[in-house]
């Protein structure tokens, strides 16, 4: 585990990388041109372990590696238990797959409409805008597709996917995602919003998207114009630990929230990451001072080479409650499970209730006091 004594720390600075001139630095597509992708390139930095080794030649066909300079500088390079590098550089456990895992654990391929068009939810659609993503988590959900390691072959047709959600006017809420949809062209995104803010039924739209995170210096003012092409986009990041949690990415949020985008969070649970009261407290204490509200603690997925990542899903429960009445209501986010095989999200809670008898319900707060509401019949 991260010692807990450092999860109040903000992170900064261009690290390793302090011959780059500052213009180079906060330009997102030097990043992108930059991004470490191979063993030679990560082992300029740090020494690798010979279990790392391993998962970086299992990576070339599963999921593969790829890590911006901005997010490499938080590895601690003499810590091989670094929440960072434990999430970006992948070990040879990616290999070991169990029985029950699917490379589509959540079932979205059964509920894909058109190809990158997923209408699971009566009336809300996922569009998956393409398959690349600033950096790849070795947990992904959707490892069958993203990098297109596996061959997937992943090909969007944007136009397809606009007719489809037209002619469906029970969808209400549009989220695009990918890969991350930020990785598209200010211009492509700006067209993608417009057209979506043409179809009357479209209420609003969400971006899902970790870019902010792996890379805040694309958070320009040329996307956030593009963002306001749609009168209501609301964004999710993906923060896993507090270490994450970087000046660079705090500004960012607070750039989107001045252009009026709301900032959600969605974080995984992982085994030897965030498995911990006071690192996840720490986490979402930060996500608040970015203007960041926790939304969703995901049990990790069935994803094939991830067991290593999970944890028992009482650990999660464990972790709510221990967060409920200790910190503020809208720093506690829901722990789901999104059911394999297309059941959708799954709300996995605290049991509070001790016993119902008749009107009486016996309820427990988090001090673990009893107390009786009667409820009406």
């Amino acid at each position: 585990m991260y010692p807990t004594d450092k999860i109040d720390q903000w992170h900064s600075g261009q690290g390793c990388w302090n011959h780059i001139n500052s213009d180079d630095w906060n330009n997102w597509g030097w990043h992108l041109r930059n991004r470490l992708s191979s063993k030679e390139q990560i082992e300029e930095f740090i020494n690798l372990t010979d279990d790392e080794c391993i998962g970086l030649d299992v990576s070339k066909n599963k999921l593969l590696v790829s890590i911006t300079p901005h997010f490499f500088n938080l590895i601690d390079p003499d810590n091989v238990n670094c929440p960072v590098r434990k999430q970006l550089i992948p070990t040879g456990k990616e290999g070991n797959t169990l029985s029950y895992e699917n490379p589509d654990p959540v079932g979205e391929e059964s509920s894909m409409v058109v190809p990158g068009l997923v209408h699971r939810y009566p009336d809300r659609v996922l569009f998956l805008t393409t398959d690349r993503c600033g950096a790849y988590c070795r947990y992904c959900t959707r490892s069958r597709l993203v990098s297109n390691a596996q061959g997937y072959g992943f090909h969007p047709n944007f136009e397809e996917n606009l007719d489809y959600i037209r002619k469906h006017t029970e969808i209400r809420d549009v989220l695009l995602s990918g890969g991350d949809p930020l990785l598209l062209s200010d211009a492509k995104l700006s067209y993608l919003l417009s057209e979506l803010s043409e179809i009357s039924h479209v209420e609003f739209v969400r971006i899902g998207s970790r870019l902010p995170v792996f890379l805040p210096q694309r958070i320009t003012g040329n996307l956030i114009d593009a963002l306001q092409k749609h009168p209501n986009v609301w964004m999710s990041i993906h923060v896993n630990h507090p270490k994450e949690c970087t000046f660079e990415l705090r500004d960012a949020c607070f750039k989107l929230t001045r252009a009026g985008t709301p900032l959600g969070n969605q974080s995984v649970l992982l085994k030897g990451i965030n498995d911990d009261l006071d690192v996840m407290k720490g986490l979402i204490h930060r996500l608040l001072m970015m203007k960041v509200r926790p939304y969703y603690l995901y049990q990790c997925d069935l994803v094939p080479g991830s067991s290593h990542f999970r944890t028992p899903v009482t650990k999660g429960i464990e972790i709510i409650e221990g967060l409920r009445g200790t910190t503020t209501g809208y720093a506690v986010p829901q722990f789901v499970i999104d059911a394999p095989g297309g059941g959708g999200k799954i709300p996995i809670n605290p049991n509070f209730i001790n016993e119902v008898k008749g009107t009486a319900w016996e309820l427990r707060n988090f001090e673990g006091k009893t107390f009786t509401y009667h409820s009406t019949e």
